[in-house]
């Protein structure tokens, strides 16, 4: 294997692992400190403003790029709904419903404006959609419904910064941008929830993990990384995010893998593998160059 890449497979085996690692930290913090969803929010957005910041004024790029208010919002609206939906969701369950929002949504808004699906494309997606109603059926192992209701709100949230994001300019300025510009909206979601309860230490230290490690620099790696990957490759290693997550709520949370859950993540990752694979094809920002 050539020294490019073994750089590029490292590199994208580290964006996808810090990509996983948001789910996780989020989910600790939430199931075993005391730190509430808006501060979480709140501190990751801000450090990850913050490492973005350094990590462009280090690289001192020409290519120009700002973000703006409407994106910042987006982005916030799926910090804020991330954080509430892992109060109670399992890791590997949040992840999934993420995932596969997010997909329904670009695709959906891919077909929305013209875009068509080829035969095994449609199927795909149907099976796609088909996992994810299977998922969030009533029964007794069905994910926690307010929970559920914000992931999915975080997913659509994403889609739609992701969609705005396309050709706005150098990626790593404007998720900077977009970051600094969401803090502020996420500070007065904390101030106006504040109730007195004192910020736990290794709550804030997980939020700052999850902005700075597996947001800021998790981005920043695979930035680095897309340019060496066909368009194609680039959206099927994110199928291993849920997957990553999945592992990581087994290995640390001491999460179970549910029969349910396996089937419906089965189906959605599937479907979603034949949208992106089968000729021809959408777009191949199908797949939001990078992954909440």
């Amino acid at each position: 294997m050539s020294s490019t890449r073994t750089r590029t497979l490292t590199l994208t085996s580290l964006a996808m692992l810090a990509f996983a690692g948001n789910s996780l930290f989020c989910r600790i913090a939430l199931k075993h400190t005391s730190i509430d969803p808006a501060s979480f929010t709140t501190i990751r957005l801000a450090s990850g403003a913050l490492t973005l910041w350094l990590l462009v004024k280090a690289r001192q790029g020409t290519t120009p790029g700002r973000g703006n208010w409407l994106s910042a919002l987006a982005l916030f609206a799926y910090a804020a709904g991330f954080s509430f939906a892992y109060v109670s969701l399992p890791a590997a369950t949040g992840a999934l419903l993420l995932f596969g929002v997010v997909q329904a949504t670009m695709i959906g808004h891919g077909m929305w404006t013209g875009e068509r699906l080829g035969r095994m494309q449609l199927a795909g997606f149907v099976l796609a959609f088909g996992g994810l109603v299977g998922l969030l059926l009533p029964g007794l192992s069905a994910p926690p419904l307010l929970g559920s209701v914000f992931m999915l709100g975080a997913g659509i949230a994403w889609g739609i910064y992701s969609l705005r994001g396309k050709g706005a300019g150098n990626p790593l300025r404007v998720t900077a941008g977009n970051f600094l510009r969401a803090t502020p909206i996420a500070a007065a979601l904390s101030l106006f929830m504040m109730h007195g309860t004192p910020l736990d230490y290794a709550g804030i230290g997980y939020a700052i993990l999850s902005g700075a490690l597996a947001s800021g620099i998790g981005y920043a790696i695979w930035y680095m990384a897309l340019p060496a990957l066909k368009a194609t490759q680039a959206s099927i290693v994110q199928l291993s995010v849920p997957v990553i997550t999945a592992l990581g709520g087994i290995l640390f949370l001491g999460e179970s893998l549910s029969l349910r859950l396996a089937l419906a993540a089965a189906a959605i990752l599937g479907g979603i593998a034949l949208v992106i694979l089968e000729k021809p094809a959408l777009r191949p920002q199908a797949i939001p160059a990078s992954r909440p």
